[in-house]
């Protein structure tokens, strides 16, 4: 077994939106019929099958819907392997896919006052981030400039952010960059 690192080993930029890499998240993703695998993952989880578009959370874990057929744990990264374990035999009757994608993925976690939230995400992504639009509670797959990754406003008021680790230190200098004030952008 080898010996885990974070990604960008919890780098961090403080302004008027704090952007730090969070560190090893556990990921675990989900295919599979949601109809059919829903009540096997919500019983496994302690956690409600989310509306499209939404995130449940409930302490250290989350729940997202990331499309018609997937579904995306979120917990601690050494509950991950376990997790992934129960939910592949909850959902053995099914056909389904339980995988722990911890190692593939990076989250960021971007805190300060929503309207900057929203604003710094907003310069780099296509996604409607009006309040309206974007409430808490909702997940966005979309594009980060170049890159795809999803977003979601959590219930503590931070965003988060997650992208594939290979491209963790573009979009970590994405987020830093397009935190900053206008004032102090410039150019590239």
């Amino acid at each position: 077994m080898f010996d885990a690192t974070p990604p960008l080993a919890r780098a961090r930029q403080d302004g008027r939106v704090s952007v730090e890499c969070a560190g090893l998240t556990g990921m675990v993703t989900l295919r599979g019929d949601i109809a059919a695998i829903g009540e096997p993952v919500a019983d496994a989880t302690g956690l409600s099958i989310p509306d499209t578009l939404g995130i449940v959370e409930d302490g250290g874990r989350a729940l997202a819907w990331m499309s018609p057929d997937e579904l995306m744990l979120f917990c601690a990264y050494d509950e991950a392997e376990e997790i992934a374990a129960t939910l592949t035999a909850a959902t053995a009757e099914d056909h389904a896919l339980v995988a722990n994608v911890s190692d593939a993925r990076a989250m960021f976690e971007l805190s300060g006052e929503e309207a900057a939230l929203r604003e710094t995400l907003a310069k780099l992504t296509p996604a409607d981030l009006r309040p309206d639009a974007f409430p808490p509670g909702t997940i966005r797959r979309t594009r980060l400039a170049q890159v795809s990754g999803a977003i979601w406003l959590a219930e503590d008021g931070a965003m988060r952010v997650i992208c594939f680790r290979s491209v963790a230190d573009y979009v970590f200098s994405l987020l830093c960059h397009a935190a900053r004030p206008a004032a102090a952008v410039g150019h590239f």
